[in-house]
């Protein structure tokens, strides 16, 4: 059985790989952590159920001005409509972190099995993870802003 620090590596990893690659942007992870409460961590967040091994999910949670940053540094062009690019950027940015992540663990034993993100905004939201273990948050930091990585598995 794997534990919380061993699934979650492969997430930093995965976070830091994508971002680095598709927008330059350098980013760093600080400690996990146990999440106390539902309310996201940022201003626009993406999750992606998962089944197989574990059921539950993955959330990465942005604050506007890093989720805009990052648009920006993804398209590298002017945006044009600001809530639709931000939407798709922040999913799309998720699928790639939780599919990354989940090769990462299915090369060491661990198979799961992603849906399509569903993309949440707004100041305060709401994530309702699907499982009833603990919510495990990864904060990151970069020049562009703070986001989070969570996930939460049975």
């Amino acid at each position: 059985m794997m534990s919380n620090v061993e699934i979650a590596k492969p997430f930093v990893v995965a976070t830091r790989d994508i971002l680095q690659t598709m927008a330059s942007m350098t980013v760093e992870a600080g400690a996990p952590y146990v999440k106390q409460s539902m309310v996201a961590n940022g201003d626009v967040s993406a999750l992606v159920g998962v089944t197989g091994d574990k059921k539950g999910t993955i959330a990465v949670s942005f604050s506007k001005a890093c989720a805009v940053a990052l648009v920006k540094a993804l398209l590298g062009e002017d945006i044009q409509d600001l809530m639709q690019d931000v939407q798709d950027a922040v999913g799309e940015f998720t699928n790639m972190v939780s599919g990354q992540a989940r090769a990462s663990l299915a090369a060491k034993g661990l198979t799961l099995h992603g849906s399509t993100p569903t993309v949440v905004m707004g100041t305060n939201h709401i994530l309702r993870h699907t499982a009833t273990g603990p919510v495990v948050v990864i904060p990151f930091t970069s020049s562009a802003g703070s986001f989070t990585v969570e996930f939460c598995f049975e």
